[in-house]
């Protein structure tokens, strides 16, 4: 079975003005009473048939899902004539927009409102979304007698074989508008700038995408707004890393606060804080400061903050700090370099 993007040489993240528009051109030029080519009265059926598919937004989403479209009764409908389906509605779904905001870490983790600028389909307010001016109506299709569809007999080796398609003049519904509203050229939507305000929710990550339902572009006609899919970036931090819930950060304690110990005020997103370290703290011990990491963005409460001690050794010594470096050199003759013990799998 030929794909049916494929078939109307589209990508298969097109738009519905995309699919329309390669639909339009492609049966221009097939059409069987302008091109007397033998294949292009089949070619103008399988053209046909994929816009009906993926027009159709609940069609296209069956399809795009693996399901089939075209089954056993639509065969015999296709020989010996289909049952006569009430039309389509003139309104269809607007399209989904994916958008992107760049937030700093403190925003991913305490949550954040941000106002977007985006260029989008909004509804036309002097005929209320529907496309038709105001003080005029719609009228009942001259073509498909308002059914929305019209057939075409071709003779076949089975015989006359019966063909039901969407009319293309009505797309479907069955009804025209002979006087289109002149601000939204019939289309019940006009381009527009808008401002959006995001609610960004507290303890978001980056490469998240979140889902906004009907925060779309307006559909047509008077149809349902498409979703908006929003992408977050977080810029990184100069200080502060993530994993998962929990902040990291490195704090460096001069050799003589990690031997004796020491209180220190240190800066974390919630502001300042004091942390002890305890005498004797090694390089690559880690202060775990509770409830200090980012929002769980599903579910209750916060991750921890995460502090690896670096013990900071000296580089440059004056004469009187190498006198006093010696003096405890020969104090702590128990601690001399060795080979340590593996307590972990790896290298270190």
């Amino acid at each position: 079975m030929s794909d049916h993007y494929e078939v109307l040489g589209v990508d298969r993240n097109a738009t519905q003005d995309q699919i329309k528009k390669a639909y339009r051109k492609l049966a221009r030029e097939l059409h069987p009473d302008v091109n007397p080519s033998p294949d292009a009265e089949e070619k103008f059926k399988l053209v046909t048939h994929a816009y009906e598919v993926l027009s159709d937004p609940q069609s296209r989403a069956q399809y795009d899902q693996g399901g089939n479209t075209f089954g056993f009764g639509d065969i015999f409908e296709n020989f010996f004539g289909a049952p006569q389906r009430g039309p389509r509605s003139r309104a269809q779904r607007g399209e989904d927009a994916l958008l992107h905001v760049q937030l700093d870490l403190a925003e991913a983790v305490f949550g954040a409102v941000k106002i977007l600028t985006i260029d989008t389909a909004i509804g036309c307010d002097p005929c209320s979304n529907s496309g038709i001016k105001a003080g005029t109506s719609i009228k009942t299709c001259d073509v498909c007698r308002g059914s929305g569809q019209i057939q075409r007999q071709v003779q076949s080796f089975m015989g006359v074989m019966v063909t039901t398609t969407a009319c293309n003049v009505c797309r479907g519904s069955g009804q025209t508008v002979p006087n289109p509203c002149p601000d939204c050229r019939g289309q019940g939507r006009i381009r527009a700038k808008r401002e959006l305000e995001l609610e960004i929710p507290a303890g978001v990550s980056d490469g998240l995408r979140l889902h906004l339902p009907r925060q779309g572009e307006v559909g047509f006609a008077g149809g349902s707004s498409g979703d908006i899919y929003l992408e977050i970036s977080v810029t990184p931090h100069s200080i502060f890393g993530r994993e998962g819930d929990d902040l990291t950060a490195v704090l460096e304690v001069p050799i003589t606060d990690a031997a004796l110990g020491a209180e220190v005020q240190i800066e974390t997103l919630d502001g300042p804080t004091k942390v002890k370290i305890e005498a004797g703290a090694q390089h690559g011990d880690v202060l775990t400061l509770k409830g200090l990491g980012a929002n769980r963005l599903r579910g209750k409460g916060r991750g921890d903050l995460k502090v690896q001690i670096r013990v900071l050794t000296p580089q440059r010594l004056d004469s009187k700090q190498k006198d006093l470096f010696k003096k405890l050199k020969e104090l702590v003759t128990d601690e001399k370099p060795r080979l340590a013990i593996r307590r972990s799998k790896g290298r270190f």
